[in-house]
């Protein structure tokens, strides 16, 4: 097992629970340092501190898994991943047969990711160190869950920096159809787990659906980014007399009219419109009781922080010059490296700008199933606010 000895003073995030090592703060290695895998980490005082998957490829060398003298083996991961679904089956509604099962560092599973669908599971491996236990995860996953088939949808930046080719296919059981019905909160989706952004659907925003619904009735909508229509969806649900589904992309908004349909809306009135949302909200001239904003990451690295300011500004802006008075913004980042209180800055910036007064309704997050590591604040990716035009 390789030992990673750290630098003097570099021990302290470790011994408060952050689960990550970078390059910066390792001394040495002891060990074929190349082999990505398990190692032990010491302090300077050749402490033993914690255990981990190390890889030399990544900026992040270690994700720590435990700060228990343990074995990390099949048993290992089977605890983590019982105690995992037995917190999401005591605190999920009945209604919802589709939610995060595993949440990276919020389950203290860093690199791991599984979503269910009904009854399939969809599993992104994005560490090198997670994927060497893949075979072991899928045992632990077909005990738990024995009639649940298993797919692996790993693809993306991420799994890129970590030197890990995509991987897409199935793991257990037959490969899914072309889309999963799913149930949420009274209302059916078309999820298409094979080729659909994220593993197929937004799970991280259902609570803030709800929410939305709210606030609909009798109300116009715009729903911007709205991939397969789940926003607008809710927002006829609450009785909006009014919804726009507006995405750059043409299936998504093909996927949008059938989940419409499927939950009885298709004579609802409301419109389906494919172009750029940043040319759209520029160029309309009409205003709307209530508009969503629901951006993919503008700032997927940490350098791309400044550039993602400004397009987030200029979204809110236009936004905010669209709503009537009194209407309602929501409006969301879920880039990791921009932080909540610059998202309010750059909103703020955004509403003085438009020469809007307006107050905040509410602060939005991600629900129960993504859990956030207090030792790892960074996991907190998804942030919103809820704002009210007063004029």
């Amino acid at each position: 097992m390789l030992r990673i000895y750290l630098k003097q003073g570099r021990e302290r995030p470790v011994l408060n629970g952050h689960p990550w090592i970078f390059s910066g703060a390792i001394e040495r290695i002891e060990g074929t340092e190349n082999d990505i895998g398990v190692a032990d980490v010491f302090d300077c005082k050749k402490n033993w501190l914690a255990r981990g998957l190390y890889n030399p490829k990544s900026q992040i060398r270690l994700r720590l898994l435990t700060w228990q003298n343990e074995e990390i083996d099949g048993e290992f991961f089977g605890r983590r991943l019982s105690a995992a679904l037995a917190f999401r089956k005591r605190h999920i509604l009945t209604s919802t047969n589709a939610y995060r099962l595993v949440n990276g560092e919020g389950d203290f599973l860093p690199g791991l990711i599984v979503d269910r669908y009904a009854n399939i599971l969809v599993c992104q491996f994005f560490t090198a160190g997670m994927a060497i236990f893949k075979d072991d995860i899928v045992e632990a996953l077909q005990l738990l869950e024995p009639d649940a088939a298993i797919f692996e949808r790993s693809e993306g930046r991420v799994g890129d920096e970590e030197g890990l080719e995509p991987a897409i296919g199935a793991l257990s059981g037959e490969a899914p159809p072309e889309h999963v019905i799913i149930e949420e909160n009274g209302y059916n989706f078309l999820v298409d787990v094979r080729h659909g952004q994220k593993t197929g659907f937004f799970l991280d925003q259902r609570d803030n659906r709800v929410f939305m619904s709210t606030l609909t009735h009798d109300r116009s909508v715009l729903n911007c980014f709205s991939f397969s229509g789940a926003f607008s969806v809710y927002a006829f649900g609450g009785g909006a007399k009014e919804v726009i589904t507006f995405d750059s992309s043409k299936p998504a908004l093909e996927l949008a009219e059938r989940n419409l349909q499927l939950n009885g809306f298709a004579q609802a009135h409301g419109e389906l419109f494919k172009g750029d949302a940043f040319a759209y909200l520029k160029e309309i001239d009409r205003k709307f009781d209530l508009i969503v904003l629901d951006p993919p990451s503008l700032a997927p690295k940490r350098s791309d922080v400044d550039a993602a300011t400004g397009g987030y500004k200029f979204l809110n802006l236009h936004a905010l010059k669209h709503l009537n008075p009194g209407g309602v913004l929501l409006t969301f980042s879920c880039s990791q490296h921009l932080s909540i209180d610059l998202f309010q800055k750059v909103v703020f910036g955004a509403a003085v700008d438009a020469g809007r007064k307006v107050t905040m309704i509410k602060r939005l997050s991600q629900p129960i199933d993504h859990p956030v590591s207090l030792h790892h604040p960074e996991g907190e990716y998804l942030k919103g606010l809820a704002l009210r035009a007063l004029d």
